[in-house]
């Protein structure tokens, strides 16, 4: 099967083979190509999908990618991750970003305005938010909690009360696309806040999603809608229903 721009409507689902057409590749001057997971490129200029999901371009950065569920989550420099402090040494916290990877190190200073004196204290079990500073095959990643050009942390620290959601890394990459609405279609945390329920929420790259308000059920109504949202792979009417069900159940 062939995919071209005739084709390129609300979505573009792909399979695993199919021939992608070369005006939908996005081009830049000066920029090399970046691809993103569930692409393999053969020699001289062709893309063919690996996985079966939705073809995402971001011509901004001269990107593009397959948005599929499932997969590991492999840790990128630049990513946003939520942790789960395991333990802490002299200088360093080691943190859970996934069952399967060794953990990452993250610097007891790497916090806005942190010294000896005034690191925070985080014991096993902590949620951090944070940045992927550091990531090759031979060393463990390492993260980091504060911007190192400004010094301020820019949202990244822990992340204390609320609760902490899996979700697959495809969904978390929608949720963090810049605009989540118009190019993930991930509506869900919109309609509810327009709806009037107040929470807030980080999400990670590695597959994680915190919701935090000071109702419980706002909590668990935020973070079972994404979740169905994902699993589901509702489309646009069908998460607004399902956010008009849920508020209609905690009202």
């Amino acid at each position: 099967m062939t995919i071209d721009m005739a084709e390129q409507t609300e979505r573009i689902f792909v399979l695993p083979g199919d021939r992608i057409d070369p005006s939908i590749i996005p081009s830049h001057p000066k920029r090399a190509l970046r691809l993103g997971p569930g692409l393999r490129h053969i020699p001289p200029n062709e893309l063919v999908p690996t996985v079966a999901g939705q073809l995402v371009t971001d011509h901004r950065k001269n990107s593009i990618w397959v948005e599929y569920n499932g997969g590991r989550y492999t840790p990128t420099v630049g990513d946003l991750v939520i942790g789960t402090v395991h333990h802490s040494a002299v200088d360093y916290f080691y943190v859970m970003l996934s069952g399967y990877t060794s953990n990452a190190l993250l610097p007891q200073l790497a916090f806005e305005m942190a010294s000896k004196k005034t690191r925070p204290n985080l014991t096993p079990g902590s949620l951090v938010y944070a940045r992927v500073c550091l990531a090759n095959r031979h060393m463990d990643p390492e993260l980091e909690c504060v911007s190192p050009t400004t010094g301020k942390a820019d949202g990244l620290g822990p992340l204390n009360g609320g609760m902490l959601f899996d979700i697959s890394p495809g969904m978390a990459r929608r949720l963090l696309m810049r605009k989540s609405v118009e190019e993930g279609k991930v509506v869900v945390l919109e309609e509810l806040g327009s709806a009037g329920l107040a929470f807030e929420t980080a999400v990670g790259r590695n597959g994680k999603i915190w919701v935090n308000s000071e109702n419980v059920k706002t909590v668990l109504a935020v973070g079972r809608a994404v979740k169905e949202t994902d699993e589901n792979n509702l489309g646009v009417e069908q998460q607004k229903k399902l956010v008009r069900k849920l508020v209609k159940e905690i009202s």
